[in-house]
């Protein structure tokens, strides 16, 4: 099933996902909204999808690790253009940032 994690943490895991350009966008149900903090102020455009926006996660530390936090790591398109409608509100995570399981 497809998951996203940083370290032994779950972000994100659904069987329902959508591949949109080499990313994997996940139902915003799915997400384990406790990690997750935003919209930041961050915010980009793309001419087929719409205007995104971003979050930022935060993974306390366990044991004596220090937290860790992730800024703009995941976006989603709150109100996306017609074209891309089908991942309105749906979250994708940069891929550099994150291990993406499928």
């Amino acid at each position: 099933m497809p998951s996203v994690y940083v370290g032994d943490t779950l972000l994100a895991q659904s069987e329902r996902v959508e591949r949109v350009e080499g990313n994997l966008y996940f139902p915003p149900g799915t997400i384990q909204k406790q990690y997750f903090h935003g919209p930041t102020e961050l915010h980009t455009h793309c001419p087929w999808k719409g205007d995104a926006s971003y979050y930022t996660v935060e993974i306390p530390g366990k044991d004596d690790a220090r937290s860790v936090k992730l800024e703009n790591i995941a976006w989603y398109y709150p109100e996306a253009k017609e074209g891309a409608k089908y991942i309105e509100g749906w979250v994708a995570f940069y891929k550099n940032k994150v291990e993406v399981r499928e």
